[in-house]
C-alpha cells in the first residue's frame, strides 16, 4: 500500500510535469505563429481557364474594334481597352463614308471601358482628340500608334503612344485632358527628314524611342518606363528623372547605343545571353512582392529587378522562336511572321502571384511560368480565330477574381475573357496591368 501510494504520487507528478511542458511549448509555438509573417503557399495549382464566348456584349453605334495592343483593369474591376482607330481597313468602315457605303461599321473610339459582364460603360478618344495624341499626323501608323495605358487609383487614364514623337498623356476617366508627361523627342524642322533617331540611353530628358508600355508605383509616386535598352524611373507628378538601369542592372552610363546584332536562329540557336537589354522592351510590371518584371521581346526573355535596379534573375520564354532579325514582320506584313515571345504579362491570382502568364503574339499562346524559377508550367490557346484561340495576342490583364482579358492586333482585332476555374474565389486587384 505504501509503495503503491508512492508510485501513484510519482505518476501524478510526471503527468503534471508533462502537462506543464506541453502547455509551455504550445504557448511558445502560438507566440511564434502570431509573430512570424505568413508564408506564401507552396501548393498553388497552375491556373486553369475556360473562355467566355459571349464576352463582351455587342458595341453600340455600329462601332467595330480595331487592333488591341493593351488592356488594363482598375480599382473598380473595370476593364480598359485601347483600340487603334487608324488600323481600320475600307472593308470594315463602310458605314463611316458619306453617304454610307455599307450598313456597318465605324471604328470605335480609342479608349473603351467595360465591366466584367461585358457592358460598355464609356468610350472616348482617337486621332486629333487633343494636341499630342499618339501618331499625330500619321495616316497609317500601324503599331506606331496608341500603345500603352494605365488607370490609377483616382481613375485617371494615362495613355502612351508608339510613334516617333509620342509621349505620355494623362486624362480623367471621362477623357478630359489633365497633363502631358513631356520628355518628347524634338521634332525635325519642317520639310526635313534626318532619318532614324539614333539611340541615346544616357539622355534622360527625352524619350528617344517609342514607349511600348509603362507602369506606375503610386505609393512611391513613380513611373517606370521601358524604351531603347533601358528602364527609367520618373516622378509621376512632376516628370523629374529619378533613376534608371540597363540589362542585368548595368548603369545607364555603360549602355551601348549601337543596334544589337542579329543571330542565326535557323541553325537552331537560341538568343545569345547578352548583358545589355535587346529592344524591343515590351512591358514593365511590378509584382505583388515589389520586384520589377521586364519583357525583353528582342531576346525572348524576362528580366527581374528590385525597384532600385538590382538584377535578380532572368529566364527565356520559348527561345527557339526567332526574336529579331531581317525576317520579322510587323502588322500587315504578307511576307514574314512576327518575332519575339514576351509581348506582355500578368501575375497569377494567388496572394504571392506564383505564376507569370505571358502573352506571346508570335506563337499565339499564353505561356504559364513559375515566376521565381522560370520553369514552364503550361499554356493557354493557340493560333486561330475560334473562341479561346489567338491571332497576334498583344494584350493581357486580370480582374480581381483572377479572370483574364486578352486583346489581339494585326487582323485579330478582338478582345476575349477567360474565366479562372480553379481559383479561391477571393478578390485581389491587379491595379496596373
Amino acid at each position: 500500500m505504501h509503495i503503491g501510494r508512492r508510485a501513484a504520487g510519482s505518476s501524478a507528478i510526471a503527468i503534471g510535469l508533462f502537462a506543464f511542458l506541453f502547455a509551455a511549448l504550445s504557448s511558445r509555438a502560438n507566440a511564434q505563429t502570431q509573430s512570424s509573417p505568413a508564408q506564401p503557399s507552396k501548393d498553388v495549382p497552375v491556373p486553369a481557364y475556360k473562355v467566355d464566348p459571349f464576352w463582351p456584349k455587342p458595341l453600340p453605334h455600329k462601332w467595330i474594334l480595331q487592333g488591341i495592343p493593351v488592356i488594363v483593369t482598375d480599382k473598380d474591376d473595370h476593364i480598359w481597352v485601347v483600340s487603334r482607330p487608324k488600323d481600320a481597313n475600307p472593308d470594315e468602315t463602310g458605314a463611316a463614308t458619306n453617304p454610307p457605303r455599307t450598313d456597318c461599321c465605324i471604328p470605335a473610339p480609342a479608349i473603351l471601358e467595360f465591366d466584367t459582364a461585358g457592358n460598355l460603360l464609356k468610350a472616348w478618344g482617337g486621332p486629333d482628340y487633343v494636341p499630342g495624341w499618339p501618331a499625330e499626323g500619321i495616316a497609317r501608323p500601324g503599331a506606331g500608334a496608341e500603345h500603352a495605358v494605365v488607370v490609377d487609383r483616382q481613375g485617371n487614364v494615362w495613355l502612351g503612344g508608339n510613334a516617333r514623337y509620342d509621349g505620355i498623356q494623362k486624362f480623367t476617366s471621362d477623357g478630359k485632358f489633365l497633363w502631358d508627361f513631356g520628355h518628347r523627342h524634338p521634332k525635325e524642322p519642317a520639310g526635313q527628314n534626318t532619318g532614324p533617331v539614333p539611340m541615346n540611353n544616357q539622355d534622360t530628358d527625352h524619350i528617344v524611342m517609342p514607349v511600348e508600355l509603362f507602369d506606375l508605383d503610386e505609393d512611391a509616386h513613380e513611373m517606370y518606363v521601358v524604351e531603347q535598352k533601358r528602364v527609367t524611373v520618373y516622378d509621376m507628378d512632376t516628370g523629374a528623372f529619378k533613376r534608371g538601369w540597363g540589362g542585368h542592372g548595368m548603369p545607364l552610363s555603360e549602355i551601348g547605343n549601337d543596334p544589337v546584332p542579329f543571330y542565326d536562329w535557323k541553325s537552331g540557336a537560341t538568343p545569345p545571353d547578352l548583358k545589355e537589354f535587346v529592344p524591343a522592351l515590351h512591358c514593365v510590371h511590378i509584382a505583388p512582392d515589389g520586384l520589377v518584371y521586364v519583357c525583353e521581346r528582342g531576346s525572348d526573355r524576362i528580366q527581374v529587378f528590385t525597384k532600385q535596379g538590382k538584377f535578380v534573375t532572368s529566364f527565356f520564354v520559348h527561345p527557339t522562336t526567332p526574336s529579331r532579325g531581317m525576317e520579322c514582320g510587323g502588322p500587315g506584313s504578307t511576307v514574314y511572321g512576327m518575332c519575339g515571345t514576351t509581348y506582355n504579362l500578368t501575375f497569377s491570382h494567388d496572394p504571392d502571384g506564383k505564376y507569370l502568364l505571358i502573352a506571346d503574339g508570335t506563337n499565339d499562346k499564353i505561356w504559364i511560368h513559375d515566376r521565381k524559377t522560370g520553369e514552364l508550367k503550361g499554356s493557354i490557346g493557340d493560333n486561330g480565330r475560334m473562341a479561346g484561340y489567338f491571332h497576334w495576342i498583344d494584350a493581357i490583364a486580370m480582374d480581381s477574381k483572377g479572370n483574364l482579358y486578352t486583346g489581339e492586333v494585326e487582323t485579330g482585332k478582338r478582345i476575349q475573357k477567360f474565366i479562372l476555374t480553379n481559383g479561391d474565389g477571393k478578390s485581389r486587384l491587379h491595379p496596373h496591368e
